[in-house]
């Protein structure tokens, strides 16, 4: 697999990672299974795609349990990437950049991965109530400890959350004035933010940022959550603690509606054989994106893992690129 570079080519990964949340966290209860997650993680290393994402607040906890056990045997293999800044509550998730609870966050999280080093550790959300200098120079301090190789910040959901606005204009502006203050403390590595073909805002507002500073973007849930694999069927539902039963464009009519996408990378896959998949097709796209962007698609089967990071090895042609952005936007939004 090919290599693609993060933070002004100081630290290089697979062209594709793996997304980790789908194994304990977020998606449907009934499917996560220990032993297939061992597998699946694997199977990505096996392939090159050496980037595994994974949050302290992913379970919460027990997604990095469960990186520890394979990074146990196979650390030299694996790219790590962390995320702190959020803590589970009994109901909800809450913002907390106090430099103090970083400290003690990073410290928690290397004793659950069992590593002496995280590669890349990423600021969750800001902390509405503490300056994002004061969190971020926190996180520099672990750098000069050894304890984290780099910095990153996520933007997850800027495009898509309550209030950002149709075009996420709004959201990533924000985090872009974020990304400024937080540069002057320490240099940004990697931005992690959703990009796909149905949500394509970090593409328009922050890769421009991140191509011009030689910083790598992460492209989370470039698959749209499994819509674009073109294996969720409208109306089959979702299990009440999956995220997907709330989100508006996994209704039953948004589902029927934006069908068209998952057609349009169908139509692209067939001409680049039979067993090219939309997935791939989606992922290619991300990959076009940039030479150091870098997608971590979700996976919590082997198959999954490996379908995915075969994806590296179809190359779009202009006119495969130009259906693809000629296809119907996607229907629904959170506001």
């Amino acid at each position: 697999m090919e290599r693609r570079s993060i933070g002004a080519g100081s630290l290089t990964v697979g062209a594709i990672g793996l997304g980790c949340m789908p194994m304990s966290w977020g998606y449907a209860p009934s499917h996560r299974r220990g032993e297939e997650s061992l597998r699946t993680l694997h199977t990505a290393l096996d392939l090159g795609a050496n980037l595994l994402d994974t949050a302290d607040v992913y379970g919460p906890y027990t997604n990095e349990l469960v990186l520890g056990r394979v990074l146990r045997e196979r650390r030299s293999d694996a790219f790590v990437s962390a995320k702190v800044g959020l803590r589970a509550g009994e109901q909800h998730v809450v913002a907390d950049g106090r430099p103090g609870y970083v400290r003690r966050a990073c410290d928690a999280s290397l004793r659950r991965l069992r590593t002496d080093v995280i590669d890349l550790y990423q600021l969750h959300r800001v902390d509405p109530d503490v300056p994002v200098e004061e969190t971020w120079g926190a996180m520099a301090e672990l750098v000069g400890a050894g304890k984290v190789r780099a910095l990153g910040f996520c933007a997850l959901g800027a495009a898509a959350g309550p209030g950002a606005g149709r075009s996420g204009d709004r959201g990533y502006r924000s985090t872009v004035r974020h990304l400024e203050r937080a540069q002057q403390v320490f240099p940004v590595s990697a931005v992690q933010a959703e990009l796909s073909v149905w949500s394509p805002e970090a593409a328009w507002q922050l890769l421009p940022w991140c191509a011009a500073r030689g910083v790598g973007l992460v492209a989370a849930m470039p698959l749209g959550s499994g819509f674009l694999t073109g294996t969720l069927r409208p109306g089959a539902g979702f299990e009440p603690e999956d995220v997907r039963a709330r989100h508006p464009r996994f209704t039953a009519h948004a589902m029927a509606s934006n069908q068209a996408l998952v057609a349009g990378l169908r139509r692209v896959a067939l001409r680049h054989g039979p067993e090219v998949t939309a997935a791939q097709v989606a992922l290619a796209w991300v990959l076009a994106q940039g030479p150091h962007v870098v997608p971590v698609p979700g996976a919590d089967r082997a198959h999954w893992a490996a379908e995915n990071a075969r994806a590296a090895e179809v190359r779009l042609t202009a006119a495969d690129l130009a259906e693809i952005a000629g296809l119907p936007a996607a229907v629904g939004a959170w506001d």
